[in-house]
């Protein structure tokens, strides 16, 4: 298996969460040790040598794919959770969604001014979840190596959101 057979793998369900979405399921990846070693592995070969302190990853997907690539590449782990999360002293952000707005957090002291670090999460949709954690990224004034998705969804033009932050996705739908 490589990575042009993923796609093959996540299943398709639609009308959830509403009428006329057409979700893409990857418990399907997650449940096969092949595909999932492929999904890694395909993440990590982009990073790797890359000096990259930390890699972030955004509840709760972003959890699965970041931790395993942050031991893949031999660097720390920092969670960004939804507000209320986080046990000790936090800076957040507040972003739009399409009916209302949401806050992400991530501890006060969880990146310096020279960190370097690789936003994730297992996909890229509108770009709005990781322009918000990118700002917040910034705003502590630590820069961003990439942004990198298992699954992006092409056609709802994310990468425009997220500007020049360099974008890595191993699957375009």
């Amino acid at each position: 298996m490589d990575k042009n057979d993923l796609k093959k793998i996540i299943r398709d369900i639609p009308d959830f969460p509403k009428k006329g979405i057409i979700f893409k399921d990857i418990t399907t990846l997650l449940k096969d040790k092949d595909a999932l070693r492929v999904a890694i592995d395909a993440l990590a070969e982009k990073y790797k040598g890359q000096e990259i302190d930390a890699v972030i990853g955004i509840e709760a997907r972003g959890f699965i794919f970041g931790t395993a690539l942050a031991y893949k590449l031999g660097t720390g782990f920092i969670p960004v959770r939804k507000k209320g999360k986080l046990p000790y002293k936090t800076k957040k952000v507040t972003y739009d969604l399409e009916y209302g707005t949401d806050t992400l957090e991530i501890h006060e002291d969880a990146l310096s001014k020279d960190s370097k670090v690789l936003i994730v999460d297992d996909l890229l949709a509108t770009g709005g979840t990781v322009s918000a954690v990118a700002k917040l990224v910034k705003g502590q004034g630590a820069s961003i190596v990439g942004v990198a998705f298992l699954v992006e969804l092409g056609f709802l033009n994310g990468r425009e959101k997220l500007g020049k932050l360099p974008v890595h996705s191993i699957i375009t739908y």
